[in-house]
């Protein structure tokens, strides 16, 4: 699709208002105080790769079929011992450190795998990038429990990718003395590769996502995101014709908790956005977008703001179509082991092309 040519007209708009450890699993039956159903205590000693590895970090990574919710509220109401003590959840672990936790058995699987079709960009050990559909949420609420970005992944990640390696741990296990216990301590904790979202799109929104695999992964793209060393770029198609080429719109993004609505408000929180146009049509205008701040809901309050709501977005001003118009199509970020960069980009959505306008 042509771009338009960059004039030397651009705008600014500020608002006025403004290796894993040896486990040793010696699998007990205990009650839970408040209500009674059993209880497994697991065990483990730490590992030297898993020296100074935090407590919730750790626990993570052993029960990853466990959300992190559970696991902080077991820590927190002192089920867990490191070393016969009662420790916070960031605790940093030292090797021989021995851990012991009561999980309850009954407890089900936090999220429940969905045969959902994946567009996986990349994947590698410790995390994949995925391009999301539009009108795909990417975790449960309480109103939906499934069809969701993270249904899909416990799928991909674990029924459809493990299958190999649990066959062969299982084969592993029967010429193992302790047979029943490996069966039983792996399928307790080694299938499930938990998905870590560092970031997040609105259901309506496409595009580029970065999932983490492991608990370290998580910990270090979510302080790289923090530090805001991650690039992000959309492409946007918005109501009108925009006149100027570039420009940033600087105006404050706050909640009103009357309506339980995101807008421009005065005592908001600092929000910038910076655009590009690339391509004027009759009544809309291909632009590209980098959200310098990273407010709720901020692309498209911004945009509405200066007059040109994305098409498609209803709820700040935008006309009805098939989808909404944004497309997250570009990510960079560095590796979280060894640092190199690694730049993912996508090609603009068929929806988004002049035809569907016409």
């Amino acid at each position: 699709m042509p771009f338009a040519k960059r004039a030397s007209a651009s705008l600014k708009i500020k608002s006025a208002c403004f290796a894993s450890a040896t486990e040793i699993f010696s699998v007990t039956t205990a009650k839970k105080r408040s209500i009674d159903l059993p209880m497994k205590r697991y065990e483990f000693q730490v590992s030297a790769a898993e020296n100074k590895w935090r407590l919730e970090d750790f626990l993570l990574e052993k029960f990853r079929h466990l959300s992190k919710m559970y696991l902080r509220d077991l820590v927190r109401d002192e089920k867990c011992e490191v070393n016969g003590r009662f420790e916070n959840r960031g605790f940093r672990l030292r090797p021989n450190d021995f851990v012991e936790i009561e999980i309850d058995a009954a407890r089900p699987i936090y999220l429940q795998p969905e045969p959902i079709p994946l567009e996986i960009v990349y994947e590698d050990r410790e995390l994949l990038i995925v391009n999301k559909p539009a009108e795909m949420l990417v975790h449960p609420t309480i109103a939906v429990r499934t069809g969701t970005l993270l249904n899909a992944l416990a799928f991909y990640l674990n029924e459809t990718k493990n299958v190999g390696e649990k066959m062969a741990a299982n084969e592993q296990s029967e010429t193992n003395e302790e047979s029943e216990i490996a069966d039983e301590s792996f399928a307790a904790i080694a299938p499930h590769i938990r998905a870590g979202l560092i970031h997040r799109l609105d259901k309506q929104t496409s595009g580029l996502l970065v999932v983490s695999k492991t608990a370290r992964a998580h910990r270090v793209l979510a302080s790289h995101f923090q530090r805001k060393l991650v690039a992000k770029r959309y492409f946007a198609v918005v109501e009108g014709v925009v006149e100027a080429d570039e420009g940033e719109i600087d105006a404050p993004i706050g909640r009103f908790a009357e309506t339980r609505f995101w807008n421009i408000k005065a005592d908001g929180k600092s929000s910038i956005t910076r655009f590009w146009v690339r391509e004027r049509r009759a009544d809309s205008t291909l632009i590209e977008l980098e959200p310098v701040t990273g407010r709720t809901n901020q692309l498209r309050i911004h945009l509405a703001h200066i007059g040109h709501p994305i098409v498609g977005d209803t709820k700040y001003g935008g006309r009805d179509f098939a989808r909404m118009c944004l497309h997250a199509y570009r990510l960079a970020f560095h590796h979280p082991s060894g640092g190199r960069e690694m730049t993912f980009e996508t090609e603009l959505p068929i929806e988004f092309a002049t035809e569907s306008f016409s």
